[in-house]
């Protein structure tokens, strides 16, 4: 048997001192899901009375940057905005890093701080930040609305953190002070390294995600065959907001015990039939997954994926296309 694998350490609020940013220049390096509102959280947190930080946005989009600018922040390009960062935030997109980091890199002054938002670029050694910054991770483990709100409301959000470069010697608390005004340590951060934090990430998309939606559309057709009506299905399988709360209520209450709060009928029905699933063959796809993952094969696999023009994407536009019976029923719903 494997030793247990210790838990990774959780930073709160009380850990940080989120003044040290007052008086920087924090750049933010694409303005989309995670940009908008980690900019919005840091000018709210840090962008203002004494001694305030500067949260600027580097754009080369022109939608992104007119977001940008109609949020009231200064806009300019890519590398115009990293070479006056004292910490800069890189959000572009995973794919895309290698392509922009070198001239990115490039502008960086030495003693400043290189954030990413996911290890992947890291993890795979697609980029190469200059030696002499500090290169942090700041993972947040929310969807960007999610984000603003949660901050907005006070509770906060979960993310990763960590250290990858210390070139500084204050690298840990600068990202730190960067999780507080961002506004995820009222929560909690776990403290992770770039490829923990990739590999983690890419494994539950790619091989719990699947899973779950395949039952979902398995269990609507199978449901709709039988006579049972489309919009009765969805709202037993998602539209009514109970399956989101069953997921909410496994983080407050735990696994095992939230599988009881449903009456004898459900537990019972749940656990019998889980006992008959061929969990070992999820089991060896679940591995395959994993170790092409962790090799990097995938990442080898997205990269060829954009540089040869994202070919998979009419598929995938088809594929989440709106005509379809889940979602006219979804819209009937909406109506309704």
């Amino acid at each position: 048997m494997n030793p247990p694998v210790p838990h990774p350490r959780l930073f709160r609020d009380r850990d940080a001192n989120p003044s040290l940013l007052r008086g920087k220049t924090i750049a933010i390096l694409g303005y989309g899901l995670l940009g908008q509102p980690l900019s919005l959280n840091l000018r709210d947190a840090v962008g203002s009375g004494a001694n305030p930080a500067t949260v600027i946005v580097g754009s080369d989009d022109e939608p992104s940057s007119a977001r940008a600018r109609a949020d009231g922040f200064e806009v300019l390009s890519l590398v115009e905005a990293a070479a006056r960062a004292d910490v800069a935030l890189m959000l572009l997109p995973d794919e895309v890093q290698p392509e922009f980091m070198p001239a990115i890199g490039a502008r960086l002054r030495p003693g400043s701080a290189l954030v990413f938002a996911s290890g992947y670029a890291l993890a795979y050694g697609l980029v190469t930040p200059p030696a002499g910054v500090d290169v942090l991770l700041f993972a947040p483990r929310m969807g960007g609305e999610a984000i603003r709100k949660r901050t907005v409301e006070g509770l906060g959000y979960m993310a990763y953190l960590g250290v990858e470069h210390d070139a500084t010697g204050k690298a840990r608390e600068i990202v730190l002070a960067l999780a507080s005004a961002g506004g995820c340590l009222k929560f909690g951060a776990l403290e992770m390294t770039a490829k923990q934090e990739v590999v983690l990430d890419l494994f539950v998309e790619q091989a719990f995600g699947p899973w779950m939606g395949a039952a979902l559309l398995s269990a609507f057709h199978v449901g709709t065959e039988a006579g049972l009506p489309p919009l009765g299905l969805l709202m037993e399988l998602y539209l009514s907001g109970e399956m989101s709360e069953t997921f909410a209520q496994m983080a407050r209450d735990g696994f095992l015990p939230s599988t009881l709060s449903h009456g004898f009928a459900a537990s019972f029905g749940g656990m019998t039939r889980a006992l008959s699933i061929d969990r070992e063959q999820m089991g060896e796809q679940m591995r395959a997954i994993l170790g092409e993952i962790d090799s990097g094969a995938f990442a080898e696999a997205l990269q060829d994926e954009y540089k040869n023009g994202y070919p998979c994407r009419p598929f995938l536009d088809k594929v989440v296309g709106d005509d379809d019976i889940i979602s006219r029923t979804e819209r009937d719903f909406r109506a309704m």
